[in-house]
């Protein structure tokens, strides 16, 4: 698969007795998940064979997992796909993957560090960004807050902790 990876979903257990899988997912929905079939899993392959939604996840049966054990071992694994294969996205639009680890200026040209989390609490994303000094302030992406995304983040002085 290619170099870049985007995780879109983690194995949060088994379901059942015949090897299908319990997601938590990190995409919008389903079928982000479904429209793909190979999966970068700890170092091996997986390809998905089935896939719905349960109660804010998903349930997924993958090829090569045929038992509960075997279901029950994949417990944490990340499943990622190639940033390659996700699809264009419009203007305006972005990955959260693509911000996690530009760097962030000011509007009035401070170095002010790198983004290290993208989070949303309900309203908006918001990035979490890291001073060189280790402190952490956050930023809601909005363009008020955030005029440019693009080779790095500009952030409003007024919105600069």
């Amino acid at each position: 698969m290619g170099d870049r990876q985007v995780t879109l979903a983690v194995v949060a257990g088994a379901h059942g007795i015949r090897g299908e899988v319990r997601l938590k997912l990190f995409a919008n929905d389903v079928d982000s998940v479904g429209r793909h079939r190979l999966f970068e899993a700890d170092g091996r392959q997986l390809n998905l064979t089935s896939i719905r939604a349960d109660k804010g996840g998903a349930i997924a049966r993958f090829r090569e997992v045929t038992d509960r054990s075997a279901a029950e071992a994949l417990r944490g694994t990340m499943l990622s796909v190639s940033r390659d294969a996700l699809p264009p996205l419009d203007d305006g639009e972005y990955y959260h993957a693509d911000l996690l680890g530009l760097r962030c200026v000011s509007t009035t040209g401070e170095e002010l560090g790198d983004v290290v989390a993208v989070e949303n609490y309900g309203a908006s994303d918001v990035v979490e960004i890291e001073r060189p000094d280790g402190r952490r302030f956050m930023v809601p992406v909005s363009e008020q807050a955030i005029p440019e995304i693009g080779a790095h983040l500009v952030i409003a002085a007024d919105f600069v902790m």
